[in-house]
C-alpha cells in the first residue's frame, strides 16, 4: 500500500468560504473524507496543511524520504518560496505541485512557479479534482 501525503499551504484552510466563484463550495475537510473512503484500499492517505511557510517546509521534510509521494498544493507560496523549493529538491520523494485554478488564466503573477522546475509533474485547473488526478498518477 503507498503512503501519500497531501500539504496544502496559505488559505487553503478557507476552502468552501473563500472566493467559492474561483474555488467552489466544499471544504478540504468534506472532499477529504470522501477521498479517504474512496481510495482505502489503494492508498495510506495523510493530511496536513498550514498557512506558515517554514510549517510546510518542515513537513516536506518530515515525510520526503519515507512516503510514496507527496501531493502539494502551496497556495501563493508557490510563486514565492525558494525556501519550499529548495525542500522539494532535498528530499526523495517526488512530489506532484496541484492547484485548483488555471493559474495561467489569472493574474500575471501567478504565472511564475518557483517549485515546479523541482517536481515531478504540475496539474491546474480541474478544481479539487486536480488532486484526485495526482493522486492517480502516483497509483498508476
Amino acid at each position: 500500500m503507498k503512503k501519500i501525503q497531501i500539504i496544502n499551504g496559505p488559505n487553503l484552510n478557507l476552502l468552501g468560504k473563500r472566493e467559492t466563484d474561483i474555488y467552489g463550495t466544499e471544504s478540504f475537510e468534506d472532499f477529504y473524507e470522501d477521498l479517504k473512503q474512496i481510495y482505502n484500499s489503494d492508498v495510506q492517505l495523510a493530511y496536513y496543511q498550514s498557512n506558515v511557510e517554514g510549517e510546510l517546509v518542515n513537513k516536506i521534510q518530515e515525510v520526503g524520504f519515507s512516503f510514496d509521494g507527496i501531493i502539494l498544493n502551496a497556495g501563493a507560496y508557490t510563486h514565492t518560496s525558494i525556501a519550499i523549493r529548495d525542500a522539494i529538491s532535498a528530499i526523495k520523494v517526488p512530489v506532484i505541485e496541484v492547484h485548483l485554478s488555471n493559474v495561467y488564466a489569472r493574474e500575471e503573477f501567478r504565472h511564475q512557479s518557483m517549485i515546479s522546475g523541482v517536481c515531478k509533474g504540475l496539474i491546474a485547473g480541474f478544481g479539487l479534482e486536480s488532486y484526485v488526478l495526482a493522486l492517480d498518477s502516483f497509483l498508476s
